[in-house]
């Protein structure tokens, strides 16, 4: 299952982060400031990384110093000291200041493109003359524009900023999410569908980049499943939302799922406001107008953040938050093939439950629930879904263990699915329901991958591209999950749900080679590294043209 998780400058009796020096120092030495700061054998860290994903080099100071442009430059020292109180009280500020907003602006993001499911509750297909393939197709679509954005996005978020692009791409996507109230028929369904694609897409991954700029590799997980929880949470309240809003149908002669769209639409706009004026470009750049003169962070805070960060991954002092990849960088990246198990992961891993996610509230109410009672009815899988989310999340990280695990989310769906085939068309619609709910609730280790992909990357470079890139999987995903289930299989899709148990069938095949695939690498590359000298060590660190994940001193992550 893999040791726990101790890197470059971590051990368990203590979370701070200093420079090895090739021998053990006493914690009451004199030279040592701090009376909880330990330095432990760098040989054991070593071997400790070696599982986890990050350079295995005891020589920062001489081989990881950071570009003179980035940001956090003058903060970077490498005999710099401080305790684990100082530094969970820095990771603590980081949560509220920063992720504690990233949340809110991931609920405004799911509130405008998952809503969807509520307008179908009240009849939107009926209204516009669409059927349920029409409702496919204006979904394939989006996903398709969606994966399409992924990589130009990041590219500009990456020579922007994802302080400045995000704030624009939530008040772009707002305004036509808000106009979905003038729907009329197949084509403006459709275009809308596109647009909304185009804006959104690329978000995610942004926000992956923006909150590595604070966070270490180990604890960029368990924040993330707070950026899922939040999407799910947004389900629960878009239900009882829409509770109330459809209701409002009539008035001013529009149904309730056109205010759904209006009124959401405008709430999600005045988050993407606020938000240009609150994001700080980096940890070091926090004090403004909005955000204070003095910023958020005094000066021993930033340089805890910022070697704290070098420390676990001097990688990311290679570019400097306004720095757009070249050609020769992206041709890189996409053709790092060590990445490519990851992104298979990831075009396959969650179609089994795509459906479902896409379908809850049609297949309820064609079953012969209400549109109110579906609405509510909808929340207990929301509920499942955000335990298993930070519960798995939560095991992933305990066990150091990525692959083998999320097996469990494959596992999980196939009795499920298999019911949904067994069961006679004469089935209680509470069965039906019971079932949906069981196989949405899906073990989800969407955050775990996303945070793998990021650990795995090994430079800024690659980690840019590749967020994208897995994101990009995914939605192509999407893409094949929504046209499962087809019109003439309804309501009961026993021919859709025969092709996901296959699907995760494949899957579990595929998560298991991904296991053995990293941990071949990384013995291959071990028992190089340790044949060499210490002297061939330095050589080989200082000389050599190997970037990121290709260098003998980094361990994949699995």
């Amino acid at each position: 299952m893999g040791v726990p998780e101790y890197t470059h400058h971590e051990s368990p009796q203590s979370e701070l982060a200093q420079p090895f020096e090739g021998k053990v120092v006493d914690m009451k030495s004199a030279f040592n400031p701090f009376p909880e700061a330990v330095v432990i054998d760098p040989v054991l860290v070593g071997r400790r990384r070696s599982q986890v994903g990050t350079f295995d080099n005891d020589s920062l100071e001489s081989f990881y110093k950071p570009i003179e442009s980035f940001e956090g430059a003058h903060r970077y020292d490498p005999n710099f000291q401080w305790d684990k109180k100082e530094e969970a009280r820095v990771v603590r500020k980081c949560d509220i200041r920063i992720c504690t907003w990233v949340c809110l602006m991931f609920f405004a993001l799911q509130l405008d493109r998952g809503n969807i499911v509520q307008a179908l509750s009240d009849g939107m297909l009926d209204d516009l003359g669409l059927t349920s393939n029409d409702y496919n197709y204006g979904q394939t679509i989006f996903y398709l524009c969606f994966l399409c954005a992924e990589m130009p996005s990041q590219l500009i978020s990456k020579k922007l900023g994802p302080d400045n692009w995000i704030p624009i791409q939530m008040v772009s996507w707002s305004i036509v999410a808000s106009l979905q109230a003038f729907l009329s028929g197949r084509s403006s369904f459709y275009a809308c569908r596109a647009l909304l694609g185009l804006i959104e897409g690329g978000f995610i991954p942004d926000v992956i980049l923006y909150l590595s700029y604070f966070y270490k590799s180990n604890e960029l997980p368990r924040r993330l499943s707070f950026f899922w929880v939040s999407y799910q949470s947004t389900n629960i309240v878009s239900a009882f939302l829409a509770y109330g809003i459809l209701h409002m149908r009539g008035i001013n002669g529009m149904p309730g799922w056109a205010w759904l769209f209006a009124l959401e639409g405008t709430l999600t706009g005045i988050i993407g406001v606020i938000s240009y004026f609150y994001l700080p470009p980096s940890p070091y750049q926090t004090a403004s107008k909005f955000r204070g003169k003095d910023g958020w962070f005094n000066e021993r805070e930033e340089k805890i953040i910022a070697n704290r960060v070098l420390r676990d991954d001097p990688s990311k002092g290679d570019m400097h938050n306004r720095q757009g990849l070249t050609l020769s960088a992206f041709r890189t990246c996409i053709t790092d093939y060590h990445m490519w198990p990851i992104y298979l992961i990831g075009l396959s891993w969650l179609i089994p439950t795509v459906p479902m996610q896409g379908y809850i509230t049609l297949n309820m109410t064609e079953v012969g629930f209400g549109t109110f009672e579906t609405n509510l009815l909808t929340v207990p899988a929301f509920v499942l879904f955000i335990i298993g989310l930070l519960f798995w999340t939560w095991l992933s990280e305990k066990l150091n263990e990525r692959f083998l695990l999320a097996c469990a989310s494959q596992i999980w769906v196939l009795p499920g699915l298999i019911a949904l085939i067994s069961l006679g068309t004469d089935r209680s619609p509470w069965a039906n329901y019971a079932l949906s709910i069981v196989t949405y609730g899906m073990p989800y280790f969407h955050a775990v991958f996303v945070a793998i992909t990021s650990r795995n990357a090994g430079s800024v470079r690659t980690r840019t591209v590749a967020s994208a890139l897995y994101n990009m999987c995914v939605q192509a995903g999407n893409i094949i999950g929504i046209n499962i289930y087809r019109a003439d299989d309804s309501p009961y899709y026993y021919r859709g749900n025969k092709v996901l148990i296959a699907i995760a069938c494949y899957n579990l095949v595929l998560l298991v080679a991904t296991k053995f695939f990293y941990v071949s690498v990384n013995k291959k590359r071990e028992t190089k590294w340790n044949a060499m000298s210490k002297e061939e060590k330095e050589h080989y660190l200082g000389t050599t043209t190997d970037r990121g994940n290709k260098r003998l001193d980094f361990r994949f992550a699995h």
